[in-house]
């Protein structure tokens, strides 16, 4: 048995390194669990956002907002930038500049406050007990008054798009795609994949959308979504409303085949590269020990009460 906590949280993204640090701020012994770790096997802090997710996804975008204001909207301001180009290597390169400066700051604060980082996958136990299971499977039992369960989401796979190195991505692979590719596919006509689609088009790429919904953003208010859509398909995406992927083929290890559904009938697209943005799920998987006392629902969200 390790060091009793007064509090431990499971999960450094946004919810939980912020508990950490506020908890550890007001006098608090506290520690955070954090099994993402980088190819050196230090530990990655910040979550999906800093990382993978709206952090990155927003470096992308102020760079080709940058590049089409000047393609398209410098002339009008009577400012001459003739063949203005994307270098998409040094635009990557920035981005994970940006990243990595972010998290870094956060490991910087945990010193800073005296959070204990506890490296490996987090599981809750009865009685307030977290069992910690470092890489390499050894495994430690920590105690604690209170334990904040902050473990995040993860992307949806769909079983006809199995995830291929290189050919077909989730929203980690999609933000390090580094050449411009000449037709993007992407299932999924959300936040996310809207993102990427907007990034690559203001690129140089043919990009296509196929969303299952018949409505476009349908969890927005329904005058941004109808805005949006006009805006994007303005931009150069082609959106695709009640298109179903069916399936997937990889074409001599370059180019991907989605075959897909609609209220035509059956259709095939040739992409270079395909992303898949359906959604994310809880992260829960293997969070809860069976005498913990936190209960999941069929979706994998963990049941609580009106507190």
């Amino acid at each position: 048995m390790s060091d009793k906590f007064d509090v431990i949280v499971i999960g450094a993204g946004p919810g939980g390194y912020v508990a950490a640090i506020r908890a550890a701020q007001l006098g608090l012994k506290t520690a955070c669990v954090e099994k993402w770790v980088d190819d050196k096997g230090t530990a990655v802090l910040g979550g999906t956002c800093l990382n993978v997710g709206c952090i990155p996804s927003k470096a992308l975008l102020e760079t080709t907002h940058k590049l089409h204001e000047a393609q398209h909207g410098f002339a009008a301001q009577g400012i001459v930038a003739e063949n203005v180009r994307i270098d998409t290597k040094a635009m990557v390169e920035r981005k994970n500049g940006i990243v990595k400066n972010l998290t870094g700051g956060i490991t910087g604060l945990f010193k800073a406050n005296g959070v204990t980082l506890l490296q490996g996958a987090g599981k809750l136990l009865g009685g307030k007990q977290v069992e910690v299971t470092a890489a390499d499977g050894s495994k430690s039992t920590h105690s604690a008054d209170n334990v904040i369960l902050a473990s995040g989401s993860v992307p949806v796979e769909i079983p006809p798009a199995p995830l291929t190195e290189g050919l077909i991505l989730d929203n980690a692979g999609a933000l390090d795609i580094d050449e411009t590719p000449e037709h993007l596919g992407i299932i999924g006509a959300g936040v996310i994949g809207l993102e990427m689609g907007s990034i690559w088009a203001r690129c140089g790429s043919k990009v296509t959308v196929l969303e299952a919904m018949d409505d476009f953003l349908a969890l927005a208010d329904i005058d941004v979504a109808k805005e949006a859509k006009k805006l994007l398909t303005k931009q150069g995406l082609d959106i695709k409303l009640g298109a179903r992927c069916t399936g997937t083929e990889i074409l001599d290890g370059k180019q991907v085949k989605v075959k897909y559904a609609d209220s035509e009938g059956d259709k095939e697209l040739i992409v270079d590269k395909l992303i898949v943005a359906v959604g994310r799920k809880p992260q829960t998987n293997g969070l809860l020990g069976t005498d913990s006392g936190v209960k999941l629902d069929e979706r994998g969200f963990i049941y609580v009460d009106e507190n």
